[in-house]
């Protein structure tokens, strides 16, 4: 859902407070924080959607990188995962098999076990996971405790949702089509590992909002200005072609038009394609660690080590009355 859409569905729904409940959806964080003892808590998310490749296969490691990607980005380590999947009657069943063994593979390549699930008939194939895992309560992550003079590393490229737009009628390259696969399918477990024992301050994942959109999240959870410097964003190969040639996701203007204003503010100086690929909604994105200058480039060097492209895109400052500067 749009995320004017989805604020205007929970106004107002009244929910039963526990004091245990560390993180619940108040705060758009990406998974809900539930206290056991002091030193145990558990995280629990859940995470579907329709494929956006063809292939089974892949389409079933891209949905279970993107469901499991949510507990690292609380900190914690995925333990156990329950399949959510909607099949059409009129499919042959080998190709829902397909799509479970591909979840499946991502799900043992998290360390993670397959605990059972539910599954529909429905018109459009659709699959997830319903992901629990647990973190100390004193070392998880949230994406509301940025602090003035953080900076911010990101660990994927972007620009999913604009190549996944243009692929739709078969216009990616097959380097294009594969870069885009590759990124999505990549578990954001070695980026979440790297960063253990690490004094970062709040972590999120990009997904469906969009890098300004979730960013956005960030600065006002923290009620803290965070200035992205756009040239510094790594964006995948062809997205800022497709863009400028109006492949854009309508998810893309949706996250703009509640995202933008006053909230997230553009700079003239940044290109509309530019712009666009910033408010691109993304399928299984990287983390978005923010953490203290002395402490970056630690991270840096550990997250190159684990093999991600990690880069560093902005900084955190006192609250200026704008969420987000994009320059």
């Amino acid at each position: 859902m749009a995320p004017g859409a989805l604020a205007q569905v929970l106004r107002g729904i009244q929910n039963l407070k526990d004091d245990n409940l560390l993180v619940g959806y108040d705060t758009s964080d990406d998974a809900c924080v539930y206290k056991i003892s002091d030193e145990l808590a558990l995280v629990q998310t859940v995470d579907f959607f329709p494929p956006m490749v063809d292939d089974p296969y892949l389409f079933g490691q891209i949905a279970a990188a993107n469901a499991l990607s949510d507990v690292y980005a609380m900190g914690g380590r995925p333990t156990h995962a329950m399949n959510l999947l909607c099949f059409p009657d009129c499919l042959d069943l080998e190709i829902a098999g397909q799509i479970l063994a591909g979840g499946a593979d991502k799900v043992r390549e998290a360390g993670c076990t397959i605990a059972g699930g539910h599954s529909i008939s429905d018109k459009e194939p659709k699959y997830g996971l319903c992901v629990s895992g647990f973190v100390d309560p004193r070392k998880m992550l949230t994406n509301s405790a940025v602090q003035p003079g953080d900076v911010l590393i990101i660990t994927k490229p972007i620009g999913t949702g604009i190549l996944s737009t243009a692929a739709k009628p078969g216009f990616l390259s097959d380097e294009e089509m594969q870069m885009m696969i590759d990124t999505m399918r990549q578990l954001n477990r070695y980026a979440g590992e790297a960063a253990e024992n690490m004094d970062v301050h709040a972590c999120t994942d990009i997904t469906g909002f969009g890098l300004a959109g979730h960013l956005c999240e960030m600065a006002e959870g923290s009620k803290t200005t965070i200035v992205l410097d756009s040239q510094k964003v790594p964006i995948l190969p062809g997205v800022l072609n497709w863009a400028q040639m109006g492949m854009i996701p309508a998810g893309a203007y949706r996250n703009r038009s509640y995202f933008g204003g006053n909230r997230v503010q553009v700079a003239d100086s940044v290109s509309v394609a530019l712009s666009d690929a910033m408010f691109d909604p993304q399928t299984s994105g990287g983390l978005l660690f923010s953490l203290s200058p002395d402490q970056a480039e630690a991270l840096m060097e550990r997250l190159a080590q684990a093999g991600v492209n990690a880069a560093i895109i902005g900084h955190a400052e006192v609250f200026d009355g704008t969420s987000v500067h994009i320059v």
